[in-house]
């Protein structure tokens, strides 16, 4: 019979190390189906975070196509996405390092189709009648004004690129129909992002390849569209938020538009990067779809004929790229709270599932999983916003008899995106040593609909801060969590949301800012195009209302910040840059309170590398260890950290 020990919150000893989740995971994403055979992308911190093609084929099973040094991913618009994409024995995929497209057929090695290294490539489609691949372009080379957006083509035999469709400031998502003769694709244009405003547009491709006049299909000013995409029979399909949610629509043969099911649930995700697919053809009559609900996602089909929903009823809660066979086989990543997400390959009409590959292949006892708790609670102006809360679980402890145990709130980046419900081993090594955590989806995050989504409108920096804060608050007024050792931790976006609510509410006791801005000015000034007017929306015009982005920023108000933090950042970091971390580092540091600031050279926004990941996720607990006064049951490196008596 297992005797737990009794122990303080948050000094239990967990098998969940940072050594074992860099060392036995990996990242995947990005699905292609080629005929029988499935290809994804994995990542891998262990090679320093390069990204390379695996296959798997039922003869063969699973092997890796990229060979090193090259990596798998494009620049575009900094986040990247749709990097690669297969033609029969011939894969075409953007290349770290240098940007340029590769050409690889199997199995001979890859070879350079591209020269120019100011150019980003993304969303590649392959136009095989008029041999050339058809992508999002996004040039860098001028140097007297803002990187400029077309669609190119680009010829398979010579390299020549040639620009098809210009003007607008961001394009994405070009899609070729089934015969060859008709381009659609999105563009959008400043101060707009894609999850705003986006117009969805068709053209005729003439006889030399060039593109015909356009016609709109979809899409204003307060219409977000979607992943289009064409059905076997032609027939244009993508996703809108006309009705408050993402739903899918179908373009007719006589220019009219129609639902395909109404229903309060968004089956699109936000353009963050290129390439996501959240529905598929698996059949000419039947659509294959994820969609999510309360924050969780689930698989349906759609009957295109008669446009019957059926829920596909699964265990996983998180699912994305979406992929299907002709033969009624859907392929996506999937996860659960207690599984490693996976790489699952789906029979629609058997129920029959075989998992391809894992993120990781180990198992981990239930007795230290922590499984989320779906919240809803009250927050300002008698709205509702949502969380999930992971309470402390470790089999082999419990805590002294009337503690409770400390909390770490965590505010997601984006601002516009969510907190998803898989297996995070980053969340289980806190929960599994006795901390509680609260993954908000404050106002702004998708997933509840659009008018949710528009509570950030205007406010960001308030809104969010006050829903961290109120959702905090909950916890402590139902005893569930200790009110004295509240943190807050968030990364990019959600580290601006840390750095906020720390600066300007006085719950939070310590914070972990990872790669988190902290004056909105400098944002505003020295950010990459796709996200240089993303503030207008957020905030308010810039320079003109220049007085409400001084009175958000953190930097400018560190008297009102009484409570240690650490900071987290990439030194290559062009999305918030190096000089955002350092200022406040060095204000709080004048100021005499608690501080460390630990950098990484060779990353940029978000850490790739294994010792990068493991060295973060340690020196934040080694820095909460030594400010609420607990020890640890394991060794961990210690780091400096300014002013601690």
């Amino acid at each position: 019979m297992n005797t737990s020990q009794v122990a303080a919150y948050g000094s239990w000893k967990s098998p969940i190390t940072s050594n074992l989740i860099v060392s036995k995971t990996i990242g995947i994403g990005s699905i292609v189906v080629n005929g029988d055979d499935i290809y994804w992308l994995e990542k891998r911190p262990q090679e320093k975070g390069r990204n390379l093609i695996v296959r798997y084929s039922k003869q063969r099973g699973i092997k890796s196509i990229t060979p090193s040094p090259l990596s798998v991913r494009s620049k575009i618009h900094e986040y990247g996405g749709g990097a690669f994409i297969v033609e029969q024995d011939t894969i075409y995929f953007s290349n770290y390092s240098d940007g340029r497209i590769y050409q690889q057929v199997l199995p001979k090695p890859p070879q350079a189709l591209t020269n120019k290294v100011q150019q980003r490539y993304g969303d590649i489609i392959v136009d095989p009648s008029r041999n050339r691949l058809i992508c999002v372009c996004e040039d860098h080379s001028p140097r007297d004004r803002e990187a400029i957006s077309t669609i190119i083509s680009i010829d398979l035999s010579t390299g020549r690129i040639r620009n098809l469709v210009t003007g607008a400031d961001f394009y994405s998502s070009p899609r070729l129909s089934p015969n060859g003769e008709w381009l659609a694709w999105l563009s959008w244009n400043h101060p707009d992002m894609p999850w705003d405003s986006t117009f969805l547009w068709l053209a005729k491709i003439d006889h030399d390849g060039s593109i015909a006049k356009p016609e709109l299909v979809a899409g204003s000013k307060a219409e977000s569209i979607c992943e289009p995409q064409w059905s076997p029979s032609g027939a244009l399909y993508f996703a809108s938020d006309r009705t408050n949610w993402w739903n899918l629509y179908r373009r007719n043969q006589d220019g009219s538009v129609e639902i395909l099911h109404k229903m309060a649930a968004e089956f699109a995700y936000p353009h963050w990067v290129f390439g996501l697919s959240t529905y598929a053809f698996a059949g000419r009559d039947r659509l294959v779809c994820a969609y999510s609900t309360n924050g969780s996602w689930h698989l349906g089909t759609i009957n295109t004929k008669t446009k019957q929903f059926k829920e596909i009823k699964t265990k996983y809660t998180n699912i994305s790229d979406l992929r299907a066979t002709k033969t009624g086989l859907a392929v996506f990543i999937g996860g659960t709270p207690t599984e490693t997400t996976a790489v699952i390959k789906l029979d629609l009409d058997t129920g029959q599932e075989q998992i391809l590959k894992r993120t990781g292949d180990l198992t981990i006892n239930p007795g230290y999983l922590s499984l989320p708790q779906a919240i809803a609670f009250p927050t300002t102006d008698n709205f509702t916003a949502y969380a999930w809360y992971y309470p402390p679980v470790n089999q082999d402890y419990t805590a002294p008899a009337g503690e409770l145990p400390p909390l770490i709130v965590k505010s997601h980046g984006g601002p516009t995106a969510a907190a998803s419900v898989d297996l995070n081993l980053r969340i289980q090594y806190w929960t599994s040593r006795g901390f509680g955590y609260l993954d908000v989806n404050y106002g702004g995050s998708i997933g509840y609909g659009r008018e949710y989504r528009r509570r950030l409108d205007g406010k960001w920096g308030i809104v969010d801060v006050d829903d961290c804060v109120n959702g905090a608050k909950y916890l402590v007024n139902q005893g569930k969590v200790d009110g004295e050792r509240l943190v807050i931790t968030g990364s990019s976006a959600g580290g601006y949301t840390t750095l906020a609510a720390l600066t300007f509410r006085n719950i939070f006791k310590a914070g972990a800012s990872y790669y988190g801005v902290s004056d909105l000015e400098i944002l505003a000034k020295d950010t990459h195009k796709f996200e240089s007017r993303y503030l207008d929306r957020l905030v308010g015009k810039y320079p003109e209302e220049r007085e409400i982005y001084q009175e958000r920023s953190p930097i400018h108000f560190t008297e009102q910040l009484n409570c240690p933090v650490i900071f987290f950042q990439g030194l290559e970091d062009k999305v918030v840059p190096p000089n955002q971390a350092e200022m406040m580092f060095n204000a709080i540091k004048a100021k005499g309170l608690p501080v460390a600031y630990v950098a990484f050279e060779q990353e940029a926004h978000g850490f790739r590398m294994s010792e990068n990941i493991k060295k973060a996720l340690d020196s934040e607990y080694y820095f909460y260890a030594r400010i609420f006064g607990f020890q640890p049951a394991e060794s961990i490196d210690p780091i400096e950290i300014i002013n601690l008596n």
